[in-house]
């Protein structure tokens, strides 16, 4: 695997078959999210969904329920390449803090799963499933650090020249947007075409993402990853 910027993109090898087949979105009514409910967290499982169009939630994340969700947006939110938006604060705020990639993983994805955040729904099985992704290489994070201090970051996935965003944290000033500007960097620079972040909300359409339906969505999709 290669992912040195400028390089071409190479995808780690790939871990053992799913046990499950994945349904297909395409079938799927035009606005419904939730595809189907059940299956499991194994790389094998999430390489699937993530290749059809799916990613996958806890059907309860206070764990009252088990389960696991699978969800296809329509639309999804999408971050064009080309058309991230950096203001002018933000750009100052580029040389205030130090970023790497892939130095701490787990970190990220607890500081992500920290209970007090609203919203919360990363759960312990998920921190799990997406260190072994990481530790297989097909996860990946973005740290931006004050100092010695972890401030943001952000982690998702990436199968050839798509890359699925899970989720951000920031507990300083721009920091997770921060993450996503050196993200967006190594993307463009090692060949990738497709950005997906799930939904849009208000916080990231200010950065440039977009709405697709879910037709254009799974079109680009499937260029990206090959399928």
């Amino acid at each position: 695997m290669t992912g040195t910027e400028g390089e071409p993109w190479r995808d780690p090898p790939p871990p053992g078959p799913s046990r499950f087949t994945m349904p297909d979105p395409a079938v799927v009514a035009p606005g419904a999210e939730l595809v189907a409910v059940g299956a499991d967290l194994s790389p094998g499982t999430l390489l699937d969904a993530y290749r059809a169009g799916l990613f996958p939630m806890p059907v309860d994340p206070d764990r009252r329920r088990r389960g696991i969700a699978w969800y296809s947006p329509d639309p999804r939110g999408v971050l064009p390449l080309g058309g991230l938006h950096v203001s002018r604060s933000l750009r100052r705020s580029l040389r205030r803090y130090r970023v790497t990639r892939d130095e701490s993983f787990e970190r990220v994805v607890r500081a992500c799963a920290d209970p007090s955040r609203p919203g919360r729904w990363i759960t312990p099985d998920f921190v799990d499933a997406y260190t072994t992704m990481f530790e297989l290489g097909w996860g990946h994070s973005v740290e931006t650090w004050h100092g010695d201090d972890l401030v943001g970051g952000l982690y998702g996935l990436r199968i050839g020249r798509f890359f699925a965003g899970e989720a951000m944290f920031s507990t300083a000033s721009d920091a997770s947007k921060v993450a996503l500007v050196s993200l967006v960097e190594w993307l463009r620079g090692t060949g990738a075409t497709l950005l997906d972040v799930q939904w849009r909300t208000d916080h990231l359409a200010t950065l440039g993402v977009v709405e697709v339906d879910r037709t254009e969505y799974l079109r680009s999709l499937a260029e990206a990853v090959g399928t």
